[in-house]
């Protein structure tokens, strides 16, 4: 059965109508246990979202791939309010975060691999919970969850994170959903590649992202050469005077790899919203990228970048 649909957070369309699509965004991070600790990451006004997210809009964006998964801030409620208001697609993931996103007593710790595998498919199949599984009972909405995601940190990993990979393609295998990867500075990146790789997932709908910090063009094309796609988003955040490495990455590696490779902004800091006062902004991208592409003669992927990739990947299989 071909299922070439993606699964936005107010309902599935077709995938030829995600349009232009950033594949790693924050869009909504609401009050939760990392936000505690740093106040940074708090998202949750949707006048200001809405408002970043309708200059996206005018200046041709459609879809947003929102990367907080359960019980990290996520509120679904939130994320359906700021599509309907700025017209622009939102793709909601289910899965889990780094362990530093919640407490050291959570109930993911407790979990099997049957229960997280029960707990993801739920939220792409039945709905996610409105409370976000913050308790004391769960209340599904009509909303589902569009993709999976997992982390990993600087370490290798652990029997923990190990379980929480099975669940996630398991649920992937199950549903047809998409999996997204956290690593840490483009750490881990490779043994991710394997560990997908030996547990059979659908390699053209895994996306690892933040590989651009790694640097290194050798190491970005071992892990492109087990098959999964990569996610750049620091193009940025080097520092003026130095190397612009995520540049660097998609001069060297475009015509090699040219469908495996998508862009995104990982906007998780207030301060990198104009609608918050700060800046870059949501719209760097495109405000960039296209005469990046031109000064080295790459222009014809200005559309696997922003289109064709990001239909690829996400679609449902």
């Amino acid at each position: 059965m071909n299922k070439d649909f993606f699964r936005t957070v107010r309902g599935d369309l077709p995938s030829a109508e995600m349009g232009l699509t950033y594949a790693h965004e924050h869009i909504v991070i609401d009050d939760c246990y990392v936000t505690g600790k740093h106040p940074e990451f708090l998202l949750n006004d949707t006048d200001r979202i809405a408002e970043e997210l309708l200059h996206f809009y005018k200046a041709g964006g459609r879809t947003v791939i929102d990367t907080m998964p359960a019980n990290a801030g996520r509120n679904v409620l939130k994320s359906v309010e700021v599509s309907q208001r700025s017209g622009v697609h939102i793709v909601v993931p289910t899965g889990i975060h780094l362990e530093q996103y919640y407490p050291e007593n959570h109930w993911r710790y407790g979990y099997s691999e049957d229960e997280l595998t029960r707990l993801f498919i739920a939220d792409i199949e039945e709905g996610i919970d409105a409370f976000d599984y913050s308790g004391p009972f769960v209340k599904r909405t009509p909303y589902k969850a569009g993709l999976i995601k997992l982390a990993t940190g600087d370490d290798p990993f652990t029997k923990h994170q190990e379980l929480i990979f099975r669940a996630v393609v398991n649920a992937h295998l199950e549903t047809g959903a998409p999996i997204l990867t956290h690593t840490n500075f483009g750490r881990q990146a490779l043994e991710q590649a394997q560990l997908f790789e030996q547990l059979g997932a659908k390699l053209e709908h895994v996306v690892l992202s933040h590989v651009d910090r790694a640097k290194s063009v050798d190491y970005n094309r071992s892990v492109l050469d087990v098959g999964v796609r990569v996610e750049y988003d620091s193009a940025f955040r080097w520092k003026k005077g130095e190397t612009n490495h995520t540049f660097n990455l998609l001069e060297h590696l475009l015509p090699d790899y040219p469908e495996q490779i998508t862009l995104g902004m990982d906007m998780a800091k207030n301060a990198y919203w104009k609608s918050y006062g700060g800046s870059p902004g949501l719209n760097y991208l495109i405000e960039t990228i296209p005469n990046f592409l031109k000064s080295k003669g790459l222009e014809d992927y200005y559309q696997k970048l922003f289109f064709d990739n990001p239909k690829s990947l996400y679609s449902f299989f």
